[in-house]
């Protein structure tokens, strides 16, 4: 989450934990949620950076990254436990 506020980078972090929480059909809650979606955001862009060479930017960039990134980490989680 580059170039966003700390405060800033919870209430996107939030927002894309709860979106991919119902894209995942997920049931987790507001601290699950944030933590899940800063992850999310921080994996995917160190991702872009290795095999893409380019990182998201910006609210919305940082929003679209965390919401992939946090189902990424939801299916990985659900393929750990054997429950896919």
């Amino acid at each position: 989450m580059n170039g966003i506020g700390w405060i800033m980078a919870i209430i996107i972090g939030a927002l894309a934990g709860w979106i991919a929480e119902k894209i995942m059909h997920a049931d987790h809650g507001l601290l699950t949620n944030i933590i899940l979606g800063i992850l999310g955001a921080v994996i995917l862009n160190a991702l872009l950076g290795l095999l893409l060479g380019f990182q998201t930017a910006g609210i919305l960039g940082s929003l679209i990254a965390g919401v992939a990134g946090a189902c990424l980490l939801i299916w990985g989680y659900r393929m750990a436990k054997g429950r896919a």
